[in-house]
């Protein structure tokens, strides 16, 4: 007579063959769950349950138990290549500086083309990058009777600024609130707390402060019922984002020499500039908030370096880039980055490889969020000028073809 067979032991399967049936629950140690043990037990029912091996993910750089806190069902870590560009030479807040850029990519020419971008700005002095405004904004939205109690409730939210500024003081030594408005659509009103939040991106610091507000605005207004995340920018472009800013507002700008122009990239400021003006159109067209070219490309390679929540580059990207020829024939070229959400303390940024790509930057200590950002704006506009220099030469197809999407045949 056969045994009953274990609910969670999956049935054994040859090497790249997938068992029949369900897939078993992932097992779970629920006194640590950020141990070798507990990331092996979980490899081994997906060898057993698929029949892949995850052989590479279980050579870890680090230890398992860095991931606490950033990734729960751990099997290991993954691989990106990482390349460096630059050097990078920026004025920031804290002084002129010159690094390498730690950028972990799998697009062939990526890098190449930022490190081109950055001989440019190394030609005109070096870039000047500067955070503008810090504001994290959060926005629950509360329902009342109609639109005559919203009005009333609007007027009692904006008057206690004050004490929910105390309120918040109560949940971090590390943010504030600094801003408070409030807008009544028909029956409900929209609640925008805006807040610095040192050196980290600050989101779940602002969601609890948030939440604490908005249940004494719920029970004070006698609103009928509220919402959190009501008016919910979080990871998604979005016109209010790209226009009023949040996280960390950026400009950066350099005036790029042009004899620099034709020695490093072949080109005119006259050219870029008439290059640009045509994509306007395009831009306008797509009412894109998006009007840099490659700002996706550098962020996302910096973001996952630096180990930043990858998922804001959706606000982050959102921005502006300008070309003018100067008095004097050169090119003046400007980047603006209303949305950058990243930080330097908490979530991944201090651990493991992220920690040393940040080191590189000489991004630690106070105040270093800042900085940055503000290098962030200058890795945006020097892949931007390389881009659009290799689109006014046509030479983009053939520097990928050599660089990155080359075929043997």
């Amino acid at each position: 007579m056969g045994t009953k067979r274990n609910a969670t032991r999956a049935p054994r399967t040859k090497p790249g063959q997938r068992s029949h049936g369900p897939l078993p629950r992932l097992p779970r140690d629920a006194h640590d769950d950020h141990t070798e043990a507990a990331a092996q037990a979980r490899r081994g029912l997906v060898r057993a349950a698929t029949g892949v091996e995850l052989d590479l993910v279980a050579r870890s750089p680090v230890p398992p138990e860095s991931a606490r806190g950033n990734c729960e069902g751990l099997v290991g870590f993954v691989a990106v290549p990482l390349g460096l560009a630059g050097p990078l030479s920026v004025d920031t807040s804290a002084g002129r500086r010159e690094v390498y850029v730690p950028m972990a990519t799998n697009e062939g020419a990526l890098v190449a083309s930022h490190t081109r971008g950055m001989r440019l700005l190394a030609a005109a002095g070096g870039a000047c990058s500067r955070v503008v405004r810090e504001r994290l904004t959060q926005s629950p939205i509360f329902v009342y009777a109609d639109a005559e109690h919203a009005l009333a409730a609007r007027e009692r939210v904006l008057s206690e600024f004050e004490r929910f500024r105390a309120l918040v003081a109560t949940t971090t030594r590390h943010g504030a609130l600094v801003e408070l408005r409030a807008d009544v659509v028909g029956r409900r009103l929209v609640v925008e707390l805006g807040f610095t939040t040192g050196d980290a991106i600050g989101i779940n610091m602002a969601a609890r402060a948030t939440e604490l507000v908005a249940a004494r605005i719920a029970k004070r207004t006698k609103a009928l019922e509220h919402a959190l995340h009501g008016q919910d920018v979080e990871k998604r472009a979005n016109a209010k984002a790209t226009h009023e800013g949040r996280g960390r507002s950026v400009v950066c700008d350099a005036t790029i020499p042009r004899a620099a122009l034709a020695e490093l990239a072949r080109t005119t400021p006259e050219a870029l500039v008439a290059l640009w003006h045509t994509y306007q159109v395009g831009f306008a067209r797509l009412a894109t908030q998006n009007q840099c070219v490659q700002s996706a490309n550098g962020l996302a390679a910096v973001l996952l370096a630096c180990g930043q929540d990858v998922a804001y580059l959706t606000e982050c990207a959102t921005g502006f880039l300008d070309f003018d020829v100067t008095a004097g024939g050169d090119l003046h070229a400007s980047v603006t980055l209303p949305s950058l959400l990243v930080g330097t303390v908490g979530g991944g940024a201090q651990k493991g490889t992220a920690a040393e790509c940040l080191a590189l930057l000489g991004c630690t200590g106070a105040g270093s969020a800042n900085t940055f950002a503000e290098l962030l704006g200058a890795v945006v506009l020097a892949g931007d000028l390389s881009l659009m220099a290799a689109f006014a030469t046509h030479e983009f197809v053939a520097a990928h073809e050599k660089l990155g999407r080359n075929r043997p045949n």
